[in-house]
C-alpha cells in the first residue's frame, strides 16, 4: 500500500441550471465526519431555503469511509453522481455538497444525475488538486545537551514540528513521512552522536534522547 494519497486543497464552488432549477456545488477538503457535518451545517444555513443538500464524501487514505446522501432527491440521482466525480478525480479526504434550488420544471433522472455530476465536477475543477501523505509521529524528550541542534536538524531531516515545550527537558511532537520514518530516526540519530548513518544503525539509544511513537502513529 502506497503512503500516499489525492486530496484538495482550500474549498471551490461551482454552478450548473437547468430548465429554472439552480445547482450550487461547494467543495470542502475533510478528514473526519465530524468536518463533514460542520460543513454540510455551513451551507444548509447559507441555503435554508434551498429544497435538497445533497452530497458525497470519501475519508480516510483507503477511501473505504464514504457516504452519497440524496436528500429527497429520487434514489441515486444525487448522491451517486457526487460521488462519482470525487471517484473519477481518485480523492479522498473530500466533500462535495450540491444546493438545489427547484425552478418548477421536473429534470427526470437522467436530468438530475447530469445535473449533479456537472456541478459537483465544477465545484472541483475550482479547487487545487494536492497529493498528501501519510505520516508517523513521534514524541521526542531531549536534554538541553541536544536541545538547541535539535531543532535545527530535525527541520533539516524534514520533520514537522507539531508542538514543543521546554521544562526540566526539551519536548517535541514532530511528524514525518510514514514510509521514511524509519530512515529519517536512524539520520537523527546519526547527526546527533556524530557518527555515519551505518553506525547509527547498531547504536543503543543515545542517553539523554528518549523518542517514542505516539498514538497517532498506529492509525
Amino acid at each position: 500500500m502506497t503512503d500516499w494519497y489525492f486530496t484538495i486543497q482550500g474549498e471551490g464552488t461551482g454552478a450548473y441550471q437547468d430548465r429554472g432549477s439552480r445547482f450550487l456545488a461547494y467543495a470542502f477538503a475533510v478528514s473526519s465526519e465530524e468536518q463533514v457535518h460542520q460543513c454540510l451545517q455551513e451551507v444548509r444555513n447559507a441555503h435554508p431555503k434551498a429544497r435538497h443538500h445533497c452530497y458525497a464524501y470519501r475519508l480516510g487514505a483507503d477511501g473505504r469511509q464514504y457516504r452519497a446522501q440524496d436528500d429527497g432527491e429520487p434514489g441515486g440521482t444525487a448522491g451517486r453522481p457526487i460521488l462519482g466525480q470525487l471517484d473519477r478525480r481518485e480523492l479522498r479526504n473530500a466533500l462535495v455538497v450540491v444546493v438545489r434550488y427547484f425552478g418548477g420544471t421536473l429534470l427526470g433522472t437522467g436530468g438530475l444525475i447530469q445535473a449533479y455530476r456537472e456541478a459537483a465536477s465544477r465545484a472541483l475543477d475550482a479547487v487545487p488538486v494536492v497529493k498528501a501523505f501519510l505520516r508517523s509521529e513521534f514524541a521526542i524528550r531531549a536534554s538541553y545537551a541536544y536541545a538547541g541542534e535539535l531543532m535545527d536538524v530535525l527541520r533539516r531531516l524534514d520533520f514537522e514540528v507539531l508542538e514543543q515545550s521546554f521544562s526540566e527537558s526539551a519536548h517535541f511532537q514532530v511528524a514525518v513521512r510514514r514510509s521514511l520514518a524509519d530512515q529519517k530516526l536512524v539520520e537523527l540519530k546519526a547527526v546527533l552522536a556524530g557518527v555515519s548513518t551505518e553506525e547509527a544503525q547498531t547504536m543503543g539509544d543515545l542517553p539523554g534522547l528518549d523518542i517514542q511513537a505516539t498514538e497517532a502513529s498506529k492509525k
